[in-house]
């Protein structure tokens, strides 16, 4: 998928809760989807499953998928879903718009293991005047809830490169998807609740070929890659995500030069910037870990 810089000044209200208030909601909600699997496991209307095996290319050296490998599927299931519906980049180009990533909240319950079969289910939850969202739910085989992930997206204009409202012909999905509130989480605020101040640990790269998109752009899980790709190999070793906040501000193309920072609120807390050399800041994210246990 594509990222592009926007300035948005909308300063109304907008669906979703902030700071702990969201945070204390989607923890429960959670925990309610915990105790009703049954329901959840159900395909919402518009959404999509797929069964995946976790492979040896995927894992990292505690023999559990990465975190990266890990959003390669979701991101794979939804392209799978977009198609389904004739929403994807490709049946939207004669019209000149694509989709964007703004913002992803995640939070894991466990990564699953070499080996294993994971369901990943995705679906829509809304069409709005300039916003759609979507969200993610990931089971293993018993069918107990791995992680869930709320997504906003919005549409790009191809040949101006702004921002551009959701047509008719897409919020007309709307209608199908009045039964989708029962699954749907809290959407993310537009702006994160964390501030980057100051770079403690920083690296510096290059895009390269194969670290493009269909679109020719650094692809979403090519920025995570980098971001977490700056912190201490010992801390990644020893230490398991399990919340990540992002917020995408801009793309990112062949050979531009990406420096990754990182700086630690506490711990197990870290806060994310990639920027490039002029100073166009690509990505925001907070991530929050566990330590393995021995």
């Amino acid at each position: 998928m594509t990222y592009f810089f926007f300035r948005y000044k909308y300063r109304q209200n907008i669906a979703g809760l902030i700071g702990k208030e969201y945070r204390n909601a989607y923890v429960a909600q959670k925990h309610t989807f915990l105790q009703n699997v049954a329901h959840y496991m159900k395909i919402p209307a518009l959404g999509y499953a797929e069964d995946f095996h976790i492979r040896t290319f995927a894992i990292d050296a505690n023999r559990v998928i990465s975190l990266p490998a890990l959003l390669q599927l979701m991101q794979e299931a939804a392209m799978q879903n977009v198609i389904s519906i004739k929403l994807s980049v490709w049946d939207l180009e004669q019209h000149r718009i694509s989709w964007v990533l703004m913002r992803l909240q995640m939070t894991v319950e466990r990564m699953p293991r070499l080996g294993e079969k994971i369901k990943i289910v995705t679906y829509p939850t809304g069409f709005e005047k300039f916003f759609t969202y979507r969200d993610y739910r990931v089971y293993d085989e018993a069918g107990k809830v791995l992680c869930v992930a709320t997504s906003t997206w919005l549409l790009m204009d191809t040949e101006k490169r702004k921002m551009t409202r959701i047509p008719d012909f897409i919020k007309a999905y709307s209608s199908r998807l009045a039964e989708n509130a029962d699954f749907a989480l809290p959407r993310a605020s537009l702006k994160p609740e964390y501030r980057f101040t100051r770079a403690q640990m920083t690296a510096h790269s290059k895009v390269r070929y194969f670290d493009l998109d269909f679109n020719q752009h650094l692809s979403n899980v090519g920025y995570i890659s980098r971001m977490l790709e700056v912190l201490p190999a010992d801390f990644l070793s020893k230490h398991t995500v399990k919340d990540v906040d992002i917020l995408y501000r801009t793309e990112c193309r062949l050979q531009d030069t990406i420096i990754a920072e990182a700086q630690r609120e506490d711990n197990l807390t870290c806060l994310h910037r990639l920027r490039t050399g002029d100073e166009r800041e690509l990505m925001l994210a907070r991530t929050r870990w566990q330590k393995n246990k021995d």
